[in-house]
């Protein structure tokens, strides 16, 4: 059964990344979990699948002109002080409060899109 998951879950982390940006990993994480992972293993492996998605999906959307470098690039400094910030908090929040972070972050997207 593993053997159908695995690329099942790849598979729909790219279509969701390609859809919605990086919504592949609101997937990705709870898939990944089911499969064993722990939470923190989860989010970075969940990271580590959605970078190249992201990168393949940022050259399709500059191919179709639906994206510019200028519209982009005020956002990457902060993002990426976000990103480490975030990767080293990783490290030292306790599992069990990272997945009620996740879960009310998700619940709280949700909300905003269906009220949006």
């Amino acid at each position: 059964m593993k053997k159908f998951l695995i690329p099942l879950m790849g598979g729909l982390a790219g279509f969701l990344n390609g859809l919605f940006g990086a919504g592949g990993g609101v997937i990705a994480v709870p898939l990944l979990q089911k499969a064993g992972l722990d939470p923190r293993r989860a989010h970075a492996t969940s990271v580590a699948v959605i970078f190249p998605l992201s990168i393949i999906s940022i050259c399709f959307y500059f191919a179709q002109g639906a994206l510019t470098a200028g519209d982009a690039l005020p956002y990457l400094p902060f993002g990426l002080v976000g990103g480490v910030v975030g990767s080293r908090l990783l490290k030292r929040i306790n599992a069990d409060l990272l997945r009620q972070v996740f879960g009310v972050l998700l619940i709280l997207s949700a909300l905003r899109m269906l009220w949006s």
